[in-house]
């Protein structure tokens, strides 16, 4: 006999953290896009055409939008007083549960592993190195935007990160860096939403809608 135990998995901060990223994510990747490959979409005299300024403004919001709700996240993992999870960004630790769970995707075996924290050890893996790469993009990003300051906050900051540009190389491989790492954030956002409609409809949990609901439907067979 099959039970359903609903179980509240997702706090309201950590459900709005993360639509939050979804929205500064996908406006930098576009804004993003453009800046690394601009091109004119104006006529007219030279001095008028602000376009390119608009989109670097945008960029720069939602880029330091997305560093505050990093520095939230973070916050959460530690401190939330609904779920701390930071230990579920180790569940990759487990070796056991990683060949078992490459065993049940590879379709070798019908047992899923096991269910000891709130991330399965693939997707741990995978979310752990989402937040290297959202750390290591805020930081180029800062110290790109920094490099044309020399005054106020920003020029501030640029000054603490400025010897992370001088050991990497300068601003040419800083900019290199922050596009390769774009396209990791983009790799990961298409595999991520792949994998939570593929993982619904393997266990029928509602893993899709728990973002929303921050509820999950474990199931049980007694």
């Amino acid at each position: 006999m099959e039970t359903i135990t609903p179980k509240k998995e997702w706090s309201a901060a950590i459900r709005l953290n993360h639509w939050l990223r979804v929205i500064c994510i996908s406006f930098l990747i576009i804004t993003g896009l453009y800046i690394a490959e601009p091109y004119t979409i104006e006529k007219g005299w030279t001095g008028e055409k602000m376009f390119m300024a608009e989109v670097r403004f945008w960029h720069i919001f939602f880029g330091m939008s997305i560093g505050l709700l990093f520095i939230w996240r973070f916050y959460l993992s530690f401190f939330s007083r609904f779920h701390a999870d930071w230990q579920d960004f180790l569940a990759w630790t487990n070796w056991t549960n990683v060949k078992q769970e490459l065993r049940f995707y590879f379709l070798l075996s019908k047992e899923p592993p096991e269910a000891k924290y709130l991330f399965d050890p693939l997707q741990s893996l995978s979310y752990l190195g989402f937040m290297v790469m959202l750390f290591g993009l805020i930081l180029t990003g800062t110290i790109m935007m920094g490099a044309g300051y020399d005054q106020g906050l920003t020029a501030l900051v640029y000054r603490i990160v400025k010897p992370v540009e001088i050991w990497i190389g300068g601003l040419a491989t800083i900019r290199w860096i922050h596009h390769i790492m774009m396209w990791g954030v983009i790799l990961f956002m298409a595999i991520h939403v792949n994998m939570a409609f593929l993982h619904d409809y393997l266990f029928k949990e509602g893993t899709v809608s728990s973002m929303i609901s921050g509820t999950l439907f474990h199931r049980s067979h007694k």
